[in-house]
């Protein structure tokens, strides 16, 4: 019988999210990954989104092809083939799809890849077999996990503008101590929905789990920063709105028993950590390649 995600996506598809995703390309999210590239590979890009990474590997792969699989999302695959056909892309396809089941043959794709997925899914060491089933002998598997663990940011605003020290030495909970509370808020949140925050840290065991040899797997690490206000803005503006406005919001209290006041008080600290003019925030992820040998 054909396993099926039981996983809640924690972000789903909002206005929010989507500028976010869309926001994404090869080189910002997969440059770990460009070197490996060859023109006439067939590759597969497992939990596509709206397609940006997609679209520029395409461009990288003139006599090859790109396949966009995404779940569930019938909206998000509709604009991903309208950008293709925009950009006259005609070596690639979205079709819709889960990663616990792939419907390809084994040793279909030299590369197969996923990017910010295995974060949001039940079974991640399962996922990747899969992938590592339709990749071909020789061929490759990627993926690349951010780690909400290893977050960093500058400066530490608290609830109500205090820094987390003044907030800590009042005694507020956690949910008052701004983006400290959002993290942990985050972290409970994806749990509670089935997935794992902190996967970064974890691909490279999922990937040894998975079948693949430790010596056949290369890690790396990188990482987005939002530094200038622009960044800043972008960046604060659609985690407030998404914390309140999206899918995010309706399974923190339907999964996890966050309060309305709890998610309000996050959107807050969003807006005021984004008025801050030192504000700076790192996203690392973890990086694995793996060789199907």
């Amino acid at each position: 019988m054909s396993k099926s995600e039981t996983a809640t996506y924690t972000h789903g598809h909002h206005a929010s999210v989507l500028r976010s995703h869309s926001w994404r390309t090869a080189a910002n999210s997969a440059a770990y990954l460009l070197p490996h590239i060859q023109p006439h590979m067939r590759i597969l890009d497992v939990g596509c989104g709206p397609g940006t990474i997609t679209m520029d590997l395409a461009r990288l792969v003139p006599e090859g092809h790109v396949t966009g699989l995404e779940r569930d999302a019938a909206g998000v695959l509709d604009q991903a083939r309208a950008q293709a056909a925009a950009q006259h892309l005609d070596n690639i396809s979205f079709v819709a799809g889960d990663g616990n089941a792939l419907a390809f043959a084994d040793g279909s794709f030299d590369l197969v890849l996923c990017h910010q997925v295995l974060q949001h899914v039940r079974d991640p060491v399962g996922v990747l077999a899969e992938m590592r089933r339709v990749a071909k002998t020789g061929g490759l598997v990627a993926a690349r996990e951010s780690d909400y663990g290893g977050f960093v940011w500058w400066p530490e605003v608290g609830g109500q503008g205090q820094t987390q020290g003044q907030a800590q030495a009042q005694g507020q909970g956690q949910a008052q101590l701004g983006l400290e509370g959002w993290r942990a808020c985050y972290t409970r949140v994806t749990r509670a929905n089935g997935g794992e925050p902190n996967a970064g840290r974890m691909v490279h065991a999922w990937a040894r789990r998975a079948g693949f040899a430790a010596d056949a797997i290369t890690c790396s690490s990188s990482n987005w920063c939002y530094a200038t206000k622009a960044e800043v803005e972008w960046w604060s503006g659609l985690w407030a709105e998404r914390t309140v406005a999206s899918a995010f919001a309706a399974t923190a209290k339907e999964n996890a028993g966050v309060g309305e006041a709890e998610l309000e008080e996050i959107a807050a600290a969003w807006r005021r950590w984004g008025s801050e003019e030192d504000a700076w925030f790192s996203v690392v992820s973890g990086e694995v390649i793996c060789v199907k040998r």
